[in-house]
């Protein structure tokens, strides 16, 4: 058994076909396909169920797939150590982004990072919270951005900023007649909320301290973008909460309502596994993203942080 043998195993796994993983490989697929034949002989498993179109591991070649990518995450690591790689930022890393944040948070920071380090490379996806955390454990992820805290013990979290929460209404509601809304102001009726698998429904939720069953509307929809609840809002009635960075001047003025301090905020982090050792790159991902997003972000201390686990 060789690493470079696990390296083709691990990319078998990920692209699921001979052909793509043996390209991400840079070697021909017969090479690629006659290796993990001769691997499964050694170990004398099938780690591949061949009928399945797209490839699917076997329940073995799972728990075998799993273990080689740690391996290969620790052979990394030794290398990182050798080539004291904590100040080098070469190469391409995969960032793990959640949907309430990547439309409005990457346009305002992505550009001067790349035109920064034009040496490094972003593989961008988004992400439920979940899957970053998940992701980052079995090491197919390298850095993630989401909301934070999460208390995962493998998980090392940066602070980035503090996102305010606002209230998102239509135009006839009674809270625009209002400055400013304490939380205790808010009614389950009317709320239009995230689906399942969303941290910010669960945050909108302890916010208003309302259980989903509290709904009294005949028309119930759980939305899969904060722009789905906004156009729900304006077209038919009520109101949601969307975080800041998801505010648009030119069309949100009128229907934005803000909360009396202190404001509730989610805090907003880059997450790595407590392994990941290259620390430059945190260190400038987190300037860039600082330097472009609001100050009041940063400074203001009139908050309350709400948790989403």
């Amino acid at each position: 058994m060789t690493l470079q043998q696990l390296k083709y195993v691990v990319a078998l796994d990920t692209y699921r076909h001979f052909v793509k993983a043996s390209e991400s490989c840079h070697v021909a697929q017969s090479t690629l396909t006659l290796q993990v034949k001769k691997l499964e002989e050694q170990i004398s498993a099938v780690l591949f169920d061949r009928s399945s179109q797209p490839l699917v591991p076997t329940p073995i070649g799972k728990v075998f797939i799993m273990k080689a990518r740690r391996i290969l995450s620790e052979v990394d690591e030794l290398k990182n150590i050798v080539n004291d790689d904590r100040d080098q930022m070469t190469g391409k890393f995969r960032l793990g982004v959640i949907p309430t944040l990547a439309p409005n948070l990457l346009p305002l920071f992505i550009a001067d990072f790349i035109d920064k380090h034009p040496d490094t490379t972003l593989i961008i996806e988004e992400l439920q919270s979940e899957e970053i955390i998940e992701q980052l454990e079995n090491k197919q992820l390298d850095i993630g951005i989401l909301a934070t805290p999460l208390h995962e013990p493998n998980i090392r979290e940066v602070p980035l900023f503090y996102e305010p929460f606002l209230i998102f209404t239509d135009e006839n509601n009674e809270l625009l007649q209002r400055d400013a809304v304490s939380v205790n102001q808010l009614k389950p009726k009317g709320l239009w909320i995230l689906r399942q698998g969303h941290c910010f429904r669960n945050q909108t939720l302890n916010i208003c301290e309302f259980d989903v069953s509290e709904h009294h509307r005949n028309l119930i929809m759980e939305g899969g973008s904060i722009e789905t609840l906004k156009g729900m809002v304006r077209k038919v009635s009520g109101y949601t909460l969307i975080p800041e960075l998801s505010f648009d001047q030119t069309q949100d003025t009128a229907n934005i309502v803000h909360f009396s301090e202190p404001q509730p905020v989610r805090e907003v982090s880059i997450v790595v596994h407590k392994h990941f050792t290259k620390e430059k790159l945190i260190n400038e991902l987190r300037k860039s993203v600082v330097a472009n997003t609001p100050d009041h972000f940063k400074k203001n201390t009139k908050f309350r942080t709400v948790t989403w686990r």
